[in-house]
């Protein structure tokens, strides 16, 4: 044993010097004293116990440094052996959970899944680098900008969380606010509809529906006081208590601070005050734990209470947390307004005036100086009291001006509001609010008195200027209007009131004056022209009869503000904005000044005719046309208009001098040749329209000519004659439709039936496309009895001509009249296939279905051709149909605007006003339809292009064609 120790003490003593823990001359500690031992005798070596040398590395002399072992670093642990911490969470209770976490730490997840777009990885990438004074700063600025950022950004986020707090509130509305609609209807219930509603049997058993309730009688507080001054003792065992002890005596068993010191009593303070700390406790649920402070912002939810105030019927529960949300916005800041303007308007929605009044004195002593708590005040008390209060206001707000025009408005004599007002305006002598409410209860002497002392305290108040103006004699009202130019240089309405007093005094060549020099006066005082506010003056200008100054004013800023290029397009477009607004001199003007600067632009007096046409007299439009034919004497429109308007008036002579001139300017024009013959064949000078047409056809020859020719020859019974010139006009124009089409039609007015359809046939072969002609040909084959030809026509005529509607509706309809209406929906339904876009298509398929389902069909038609005219036409036959009258008026009224050209529209819109309209409306139907000239349509094509009806004027083929009409729909 003792040559073991001996053996062993020199190997620990070395090992200890070799950088044990304990080594002197690494921790610099004292020496370590070697332990008895039987050889302490024996001589020890004279560097055991020293501090090692300087730059003394143990074992680097035997080459034993850098490398470790197993003693080192302890035994090899398995994965699932536990850690040495008893008490580790979950997940880290083995070593290889600790070795994974460790890993997991040291590698950043770089997977796709962790990656954001925006923010990127939901880490940092250089979490693993060394945090640095430079990263510091850039972190600093980076949440720097990211506050200011959020700050700007605040007020949208706040409107935005609010607008979906309202659409959330909205789409998933509480149980009780989807039954509200059903709650209201109970109001209409009567007793004996209540009485009479059955009781709902009970299907449960008898021990279920009549349960023994535990009854419960209430202790009174005699027994506790009672109990409390006898102080008995109790010496039952407490089973909670095991056999630790006895209970206490029942006195001292009670918290001392329910107890009154001395006595036995309950203290009812304490127990109210104990209260009062529970609710405390609840009311600091919406405060920051952290700091203390209420995270609630006061003005974010007291506006946000307006949709947490319930109205008469709401729930009670809202009601009470709306109070109790406002009970602590009071005691939060007892001196913000809103709180107690809320909390009153609360009280008083739910029934409790006196308790609203009493709540907004209370903020009337809490805030004096809000005018808002005030005028509340005002308003919840009654007359005499609500007196007091504005009274008790003044003193506290003598400036107020709102408080002042309160004062006058509870006052119901008018010397008593004068007497008010006066008062108010020694206080507050420059509010222009309280000047104007004093002058409107003045008469006209008095109130000229007091606006000439309001412009003296109020002289910037452009208002009270022209109010004085407008009382004020001529000379008296220049003046005002100098002085207010004075005291307020850059306001433009008091110039444009000096331009109207100008002309209502009949100095309108001061007028433009007064404008230009409002213009540069303007300019010259940094006031910014703005075209749009000058337009607008002048539309006013316009709707108070100043016409001149209207001129005069849109002749002055019409080009300001304008590039070159642009100036046409948006003078054109101001031009009908006036007009849309009903200011015409404006529309007028503004046509007139475009003119000077475009004279040969044809589009432009094409505009103005139109404009002079629809909205000014037939002079004036002769007028206008006679400059536009000066300036654009090559437009045969323009010719042409000149020419109607002088038919119109019966001027015959002058139309055809103007038809005259026409030709010099424009020689051998088709639109004038036609023309110059419509005006002779009106008026009955049927052989001064053949010559014309003779020497249209030598000069000019178009196919146009040789149809009205035709045409010519035709109605006036010379069927001869219109034979040999629709057959000497084919010859020259054979690819023309309409030619053939007269060809076939004369022949089948002689009841050559085989002619035309030969004539027919013929035009087919050069006109494949013209569908007219396909249609004319069926309608032969029909009539004479052959049905299977005439439905083998449209089947070729679909195939030459495909996604034609008119042909696949020939087709269904021919099948109709047939009897055969399967095969008619079988056919409508592959038309809508084939072309579904198509109006009439679906306007007819509308009438095809039973009558149940019509109105599902019109609501299919109408999501496919919103817009059509034929669709909505349709529309208004199936509410005429249904006797909905002011429906079927709405959509006819939208058909014809929308298409004012579609004579069918006005035609069944007429027999409609015949059958369910008076009189007036009639008439104006008629008017209208006139004044439209509507030229298509399949019922009214068919009565004013025949031949017996070619004289006739709009108004006689509009009636003619609604007394054909049936209401067989």
């Amino acid at each position: 044993m003792a040559s073991a120790a001996a053996k062993q003490a020199p190997k620990n003593t070395s090992k200890a010097s070799a950088g044990g823990p304990g080594a002197a001359g690494v921790s610099g500690g004292p020496p370590i004293m070697p332990l008895a031992s039987p050889l302490m005798g024996k001589k020890k070596k004279p560097f055991l116990g020293m501090p090692a040398p300087l730059g003394y590395v143990p074992g680097l002399g035997r080459g034993a440094t850098g490398f470790t072992t197993r003693s080192d670093i302890g035994p090899a642990r398995d994965a699932n052996d536990p850690v040495d911490d008893r008490h580790a969470p979950p997940g880290k209770r083995t070593v290889g959970d600790q070795m994974k976490k460790n890993q997991d730490d040291d590698d950043e997840d770089l997977n796709d899944t962790n990656y954001d777009e925006f923010n990127g990885y939901a880490g940092s990438l250089f979490s693993s680098g060394p945090y640095e004074k430079d990263d510091e700063e850039a972190d600093a600025i980076y949440a720097a900008l990211d506050k200011r950022m959020d700050e700007r950004r605040k007020e949208r986020r706040e409107l935005r969380e609010k607008e979906e707090i309202e659409k959330y509130r909205m789409e998933r509305p509480k149980i009780q606010q989807q039954f509200s609609d059903l709650k209201r209807k109970l109001a209409e219930v009567s007793e004996e509809e209540w009485l009479s509603i059955p009781e709902v049997g009970d299907a449960r058993n008898k021990r279920q529906r009549n349960p023994r309730y535990e009854k419960l009688t209430p202790v009174p507080d005699s027994f506790f006081s009672k109990h409390l001054q006898t102080g008995e003792n109790h010496t039952t065992v407490d089973p909670l208590q095991g056999l630790g002890g006895l209970n206490t005596p029942y006195p001292g068993s009670m918290t001392p601070g329910l107890m009154t010191p001395g006595t036995g009593e309950l203290d009812m303070r304490k127990i109210g005050q104990a209260r009062n700390t529970l609710m405390d406790m609840r009311l600091s649920q919406v405060s920051d734990s952290v700091s203390g402070q209420t995270v609630v912002d006061p003005k974010g939810y007291l506006t946000d209470l307006n949709s947490m105030i319930p109205t008469h019927g709401g729930d009670i529960s809202d009601i009470k947390k709306a109070r109790l949300l406002l009970k602590s916005v009071r005691e939060t800041n007892p001196h913000h307004p809103p709180a107690w303007i809320a909390s009153a308007r609360l009280e008083e929605v739910t029934g409790k005036l006196q308790v609203a009044r009493n709540l907004i004195m209370k903020g009337t002593e809490m805030c004096p100086k809000s005018e808002d708590v005030w005028l509340e005040a005002a308003r919840l008390q009654p007359g005499d009291t609500a007196k007091a209060v504005v009274a008790q206001a003044v003193r506290h707000l003598p400036q107020s001006v709102r408080i002042y025009i309160r004062a006058a408005e509870l006052e119901t004599d008018v010397r008593a509001k004068k007497r008010v007002l006066r008062k108010a305006l020694e206080n507050v002598s420059k509010s222009v609010r309280l000047w104007k409410t004093a002058v409107e209860l003045e008469e006209p002497e008095d109130a000229r008195i007091m606006l000439s002392r309001a412009v003296e305290c109020c002289p910037t108040s452009v208002e009270l200027w022209l109010a004085l103006a407008r009382l004020e004699t001529y000379e008296n009202a220049r003046r005002v209007l100098n002085k207010a130019r004075e005291n307020i240089p850059t306001d433009r309405h008091i110039w444009i009131t000096a331009a109207k007093l100008e002309e209502a005094n009949g100095n309108t060549q001061m007028v433009d004056k007064i404008i230009d020099r409002a213009i540069t006066s303007l300019h010259a005082n940094g006031v910014e022209i703005n075209r749009e506010q000058w337009i607008q003056d002048a539309e006013e200008c316009d709707k108070a009869s100043s016409v001149a100054t209207c001129q005069a004013v849109i002749r002055a800023v019409i080009g300001i503000g304008i590039e070159e290029e642009d100036r046409k397009h948006t003078w054109m477009e101001d031009a009908e904005s006036c007009v849309a607004h009903g200011a015409l001199e404006c529309a007028r003007a503004i046509y007139a000044h475009a003119l000077q600067v475009f004279p040969s632009k044809k589009s432009v007096w094409l505009r103005a005719a139109y404009f002079e046409k629809n909205h000014g007299t037939r002079e004036s439009l002769e007028a206008l046309l006679q400059r536009a034919v000066a300036h654009c004497p090559k437009a045969e429109v323009l010719w042409l208009m000149g020419a109607k308007s002088k038919w119109l008036a019966e001027d015959v002579p002058a139309a055809r001098s103007i038809l005259a001139l026409a030709f010099q300017a424009n020689p051998n024009s088709e639109e004038i040749w036609l023309a110059a013959v419509k005006l002779e064949s009106e008026n009955n000078e049927y052989e001064r329209a053949r010559r014309l047409l003779a020497k249209a056809r030598s000069s000019a020859p178009t196919a146009r000519v040789f149809m009205k020719s035709v045409k010519l020859e035709w109605v006036l019974g010379n069927i001869d004659a219109a034979q040999e010139l629709c057959t000497e006009a084919l010859k020259h124009y054979e690819d023309f439709p309409k030619l053939w089409m007269m060809r076939g039609q004369i022949e089948e007015q002689c009841e050559n039936m085989d002619k035309a359809r030969e004539a027919y046939n013929q035009g087919l072969k050069k006109c494949p496309h013209s569908v007219a002609l396909w249609l004319l040909l069926s309608r032969l084959e029909e009539r004479v009895g052959q049905l299977t030809r005439a439905r083998a026509i449209l089947e070729k005529a679909r195939l030459k001509n495909p996604q034609s509607p008119e042909l696949w509706l020939e087709s269904v309809r021919l099948e109709f009249r047939a009897g055969l209406k399967n095969i008619s929906n079988t056919l409508m339904a592959k038309a809508l296939q084939e072309c579904p876009n198509s109006g009439i298509l679906w306007a007819e398929a509308v009438f095809l279905e039973a009558r149940p389902q019509r109105k599902t069909k019109s609501v299919d038609a109408l999501k496919k051709c919103e817009h059509d005219p034929h669709v909505l036409l349709a529309v208004a036959k199936l509410f005429w149909s249904e006797r909905k009258i002011t429906k079927a008026r709405e959509w006819f009224l939208r058909t014809v605007k929308i298409e004012p050209d579609l004579g069918d529209a006005w035609a069944l819109f007429y027999k409609f006003e015949l059958q369910h309209g008076t009189e007036e409306q009639q008439e104006e139907v008629r008017k209208r339809c006139e004044n439209a000239e509507p030229r298509h349509g399949e019922l009214w094509c068919a009565e004013s292009k025949h031949v017996l009806n070619w004289q006739k004027k709009t108004g006689e083929i509009l009636a003619l064609v609604a007394s054909k009409i049936k209401n067989t729909f």
